[in-house]
């Protein structure tokens, strides 16, 4: 095949034209998210006749997702500021589409969090909120119509982590032990008291228990559960009594709980739209497995599923499951959504979002295994550019974040960009990363600049003796802990990396866990605290300073380009502002990108262009001088500048 076009960067990571469809309970409209201003607002458009799009929100800041309510009424969604993660709730008129949206949790600092839409109370919402203190989230219902607030939980001892609601018997609440392990209790809001359930390992969950919601009927807890396994299957728990039974499970994968930690992504458990009953169970390996658990969806699932052969993604239903949306995850045509009529069997495409792109000019994303030196099989994704020979090319090994999640197959703008620019791309996840059985991820405990940078560095050794990579020519990036995996490549293995991308990274373990939001600080028990260690403990503090690559700078020889948010709440901009002038006194080179209206995540269009066309030319400075030949690079630092 003929070497593909160049891409433009911003074809690349612009908005897509639309994302996120959903269809509404009484199967008259969809909606979805779509531009406007630059920035992802809220539409919608009748079914029948097909069109009249109506934009029924003007947000300055991109929306990531919304909910329809149970009567087809009212959309929510939630939005923060600046990339700050308080998050407030908004409601939306379907039906009077030019009025302006009502913010149902107007509280300064507030932040919610668990939203559920209760199947049998269409007119209400429930999440947690710290409303009443900043440091404690509180059960809250919400009436859609008055917005009138009513408190279910209140966590005035400060024990509870957050609250499952329930509609029968009362809410539960999770608590996190001394230990760090996760119980989880029955509520009672007369006497604030509760009375436990059950209690989960802390060692097993890293990033809390996940899913953990009521059934329907409140009767029992749906929990991604590996007790007695390896494996995260799905069970239901007994109140009464702790019990767990298993529901369904796969024989090698995990339950798929990426959304746990990124909200956008469809959740594991399948809901039906007209009674909240589990109907489907997502399961995530190589590619995506669902297992159908009603009959009526066992029947519409295989009809989804041969619209595309990508994974299905979300997928909404009108009550009676006779209209359906399904959209799916793709690594060359993302995103593409279909309407479907289980009555007439007919289905159409609604649309394709990046319908600018075409799938034969971008590359496919093959999953393979690596092994570690010490024996572990890395699950991993490589990517190579399509025409070209993929023999001695410049590598990008992009590192996940977390370091509590995986990646996985589909689309992704900057695997595409570096291939389609000639670079191999390749994601390994590394010890320590969830998805693949809790051995597996418990294996990183202790090992952060240890055993886990040794896989990521294995990774790059299998490209190197393949053939693919040229090991002179072999850059990291990666945002959060990918951005501590970067300038731990630069630091403790300086001799291996041309070029070093660090976006929201780490640079000091000890001041990253103090500097943490009240909101963060009571999952570090089972996470940060078991995995690296206590910064109020001295010898450990020691420890962790030696694993920080703050620590390091002397040994840094590799040119490094460090992205930041300047609202960022989890990593905050101190850990990049040390980094940078460390580097700065020394005369290294380094360029610095600090976003003024960004966070953790970067999500405005402007700044993801402006942030990739500075790495697509940072790389092309420092792994393509002389081109694609082999031809040794350019690594004189007066290259690289420094940008504020």
């Amino acid at each position: 095949m003929a070497s593909p076009e160049s891409i433009p960067v911003k074809a690349l990571f612009a908005p897509p034209s639309r994302s996120s469809t959903s269809i509404s309970p009484d199967g008259s409209k969809i909606a979805y998210l779509a531009p406007w201003q630059n920035r992802m607002n809220l539409w919608i458009e009748d079914v029948d006749p097909p069109g009249r799009p109506r934009r029924v929100t003007a947000e300055d800041r991109g929306l990531l997702s919304y909910h329809w309510t149970g009567d087809s009424r009212w959309l929510l969604y939630t939005r923060d500021q600046g990339g700050d993660e308080n998050r407030h709730l908004y409601r939306v008129d379907v039906e009077n589409p030019d009025s302006a949206a009502v913010n149902l949790t107007p509280f300064p600092g507030a932040r919610i969090t668990d939203l559920v839409l209760p199947a049998a109370h269409p007119d209400k919402a429930v999440f947690c909120a710290n409303i009443r203190d900043l440091a404690q989230f509180d059960l809250i219902e919400v009436d859609i119509a008055s917005g009138e607030l009513r408190t279910l939980a209140t966590n005035t001892e400060g024990t509870a982590t957050g609250f499952i609601y329930s509609s029968a018997g009362g809410p539960f609440a999770t608590e996190l032990t001394a230990e760090g392990d996760v119980r989880l209790s029955r509520w009672n809001e007369a006497t604030r008291t509760s009375h436990p359930v059950a209690l989960f390992d802390g060692a097993d969950y890293p990033v809390g228990v996940y899913p953990m919601q009521a059934t329907a009927d409140g009767a029992a807890v749906l929990v991604g559960s590996s007790r007695g396994s390896d494996r995260l299957r799905l069970v239901l728990l007994d109140p009464a009594t702790g019990e767990e039974r298993e529901i369904d499970s796969h024989p090698t994968y995990d339950l798929d709980t990426r959304a746990n930690a990124f909200p956008r992504l469809p959740s594991p458990l399948i809901l039906s739209r007209g009674t909240g009953e589990l109907i489907g169970v997502r399961y995530l390996g190589d590619r995506q497995v669902i297992h159908p658990l009603d009959p009526h969806f066992a029947e519409v699932l295989p009809h989804l599923q041969v619209l595309s052969d990508g994974d299905p993604a979300d997928i909404s239903s009108d009550i009676e499951g006779r209209r359906w949306v399904v959209s799916f995850v793709h690594d060359r045509d993302p995103g593409a959504t279909y309407l479907y009529d289980h009555a007439t069997g007919e289905s159409r495409l609604l649309f394709r979002p990046w319908e600018h792109l075409d799938p034969r000019q971008l590359a496919p994303m093959k999953p393979v295994s690596i092994a570690s030196r010490d024996g572990l099989s890395l699950p991993s994704y490589l990517t190579l550019p399509i025409g070209t020979r993929p023999r001695r090319l410049p590598l990008v090994l992009l590192v996940h974040g977390g370091p509590w999640t995986r990646d996985s197959w589909g689309f992704n703008p900057a695997v595409q960009l570096f291939a389609n620019r000639g670079y191999a791309v390749l994601q390994v996840n590394f010890r320590g990363s969830t998805g693949f059985g809790k051995k597996f991820t418990q294996a990183g405990v202790g090992e952060l600049a240890a055993k886990m940078h040794d896989d990521l560095i294995d990774g790059v050794n299998w490209a190197v003796a393949r053939g693919y990579a040229d090991p002179d020519r072999v850059a990291i990036m990666g945002a959060s802990y990918g951005g501590y995996a970067a300038l731990v490549g630069i630091t403790f293995t300086p001799d291996v990396f041309a070029a070093a991308v660090d976006i929201v990274g780490i640079s000091d373990l000890a001041n990253f866990m103090r500097s943490q939001p009240a909101f963060a600080r009571p999952a570090l028990a089972s996470n940060w605290y078991r995995f690296v260690g206590d910064p109020a403990i001295p010898e450990q503090e020691a420890d962790m300073l030696a694993r920080s690559p703050i620590s390091k700078v002397d040994d840094v020889r590799t040119p490094l380009l460090v992205a930041q948010g300047a609202n960022d709440s989890r990593v905050v901009r101190g850990e990049s502002d040390s980094m940078v002038e460390a580097l700065r006194r020394r005369g290294g080179a380094v360029e610095y990108m600090l976003m003024a209206d960004e966070g953790h995540a970067i999500e405005n269009s402007e700044n993801l262009i402006a942030l990739s066309e500075a790495v697509e030319r940072f790389f092309d400075e420092h792994l393509r001088a002389g081109g694609l030949d082999g031809t040794p690079r350019s690594t004189d630092p007066s290259h690289s500048g420094v940008t504020r």
